[in-house]
């Protein structure tokens, strides 16, 4: 039988508050286990929460950025559920009135095309604390620094097909909540994750089939994996003439599976209840549009403008544009250059390459954009060659941090020997030596059809390259050679 894939995803994206939705305790990573959690986060008796408005403004931010309905009243509610790691019994979440309804983004695919996803929802909640395991032998820890952390829960539509699409819909939300800057998008550290519901149903039938959800997923690499791992199961046990158990399960990227966690509950298990500490949060149209002018120039809006205005390809755009710090980093190179391609061939060349090779982030680059813009303006100035361009380079990355202004490439180019001779005059006596060393090379040059010519002059180039231990100007060697061999014919 072939079957069709249905995929949904439900990303957590953590605000980039300063303090907790309903405290004032700090959302700094990386304190000291359960410092930062209040009596608030604790939920004892008699304390009351108090709500964090940027966390709001944060998610009528990113609702206006994916052309979203904002809910102009909407309502928290307790989840009631009893997890070691939620002190309170409960988590503080919105169901029945999100602060932001239907939406959408268009991603882009591999083979060109691109495809919008609807998302139904994005609303406000708490995080819950961490359950630690590695350090208790036989037990566990609970840090509850976590609990209390603003998120948005971003829900699409179960419109995503494959687990590529997955991916790319998990990137470009990425790419948009830290344009916006209300996520700093860390997957490593949870500031951003993913749970994949995957369901099989027959080709052509409406009914959806039954889903299992894959529980916090925290990598691109691992969110294609997982789901492919996950379709697989689930059509080898159709296949077989069994059925799918609607669960959520764990996906171990060592052993390549998913493995159950716990039977799926459904919105009646956790008895929702609209929160009796909450108002309602009530906005009107002049603060959506206050939030709206704040909007920065988003992935797509800056892909098109390097398209139509500096002339890059839709392709290079739209990887230069993916990421925020990427896209930061490569305007800086080319507004230091003056050239947008030539700026975008290195980015995209040779430094994604070193990134790559050494497992380094744009953020952390050893080289600097001024460093770079610096160096390919020395390529255009005819100062370094294209190939002196990559020594310098090289050098670069292994000189590190140490000295980011631009004016260091200078003195790296002269420290190095890699400054070109464009001297016309200096150039043209290396020539004259050069041709009247190689007599007979002339001679043949002379003697053959003009069409041959053109190889043949690589010869010439050689010589005077070498006899200027590389430091000549070679579209200059080959203007002055031409024209002296010409001249002879």
């Amino acid at each position: 039988m072939e079957w069709e894939v249905v995929i949904g995803l439900e990303i957590h994206a953590q605000l980039a508050t300063k303090s907790k939705i309903f405290s004032g305790s700090s959302t700094a990573f990386g304190a000291d286990a359960n410092t930062q959690a209040s009596l608030v986060d604790l939920g004892l008796p008699g304390v009351l929460p108090v709500f964090n408005e940027e966390a709001l403004a944060m998610a009528v931010k990113f609702g206006t950025a994916i052309d979203a309905e904002i809910g102009k009243v909407s309502v928290f509610d307790r989840k009631n559920y009893f997890y070691p790691d939620s002190p309170k019994g409960y988590q503080t979440t919105q169901l029945h009135h999100p602060i932001v309804g239907m939406g959408h983004i268009d991603i882009d695919l591999e083979d060109g095309t691109s495809r919008r996803i609807n998302v139904t929802r994005a609303h406000l909640e708490e995080d819950a604390g961490k359950s630690l395991h590695e350090d208790f032998s036989g037990m566990s820890g609970i840090d509850l620094n976590r609990a209390g952390t603003p998120l948005i829960e971003i829900v699409s539509e179960p419109e995503i097909r494959n687990a590529k699409e997955a991916v790319a819909y998990f990137k470009k939300m990425h790419s948009i909540v830290t344009y916006l800057g209300i996520c700093d998008g860390n997957l490593s550290q949870g500031s951003m994750r993913c749970d994949c519901n995957v369901s099989l149903r027959p080709k052509g039938q409406e009914e959806f089939g039954t889903r299992t959800e894959i529980k916090n997923v925290n990598s691109f690499r691992f969110v294609e994996q997982a789901i492919n791992v996950e379709i697989e199961r689930q059509r080898d046990i159709l296949e077989d003439g069994g059925s799918i158990t609607q669960e959520t399960r764990l996906f171990d990227a060592n052993k390549m599976e998913t493995r159950s966690m716990r039977s799926k509950e459904v919105a009646n298990d956790y008895r929702y209840f609209p929160c009796p500490d909450l108002l309602p949060v009530v906005i009107d149209d002049d603060y959506i549009e206050a939030i709206r002018k704040t909007l920065p120039e988003l992935p797509d809006q800056k892909k098109q403008r390097l398209m139509d205005e500096q002339g890059l390809s839709e392709y290079d755009a739209g990887v230069l544009t993916a990421s925020r710090e990427l896209a930061a980093y490569f305007e800086d190179v080319a507004v230091k250059c003056s050239d947008y391609k030539l700026a975008a061939n290195w980015v995209m060349g040779e430094l994604s390459a070193a990134l790559n090779k050494n497992e380094v982030e744009i953020a952390d680059s050893p080289i600097s954009a001024d460093n770079l813009g610096s160096m390919i303006a020395r390529i255009k100035d005819d100062t370094i060659s294209g190939k002196g361009a990559k020594s310098v380079f090289q050098a670069l990355w292994e000189q590190g941090k140490g000295d980011q202004k631009g004016d260091n490439v200078d003195a790296l180019i002269e420290s190095l020997g890699l400054k070109q001779v464009s001297d016309s005059g200096a150039i043209e006596g290396i020539v004259d030596d050069v041709l009247a060393n190689n007599d007979g090379q002339v001679q043949n040059y002379i003697n053959a059809e003009p069409e041959k010519r053109g190889k043949m002059i690589g010869f010439f180039v050689g010589q005077v390259m070498k006899a200027s231990k590389g430091s000549a100007n070679p579209g200059m060697v080959n203007k002055v050679l031409k024209e002296k061999l010409d001249a002879k014919c």
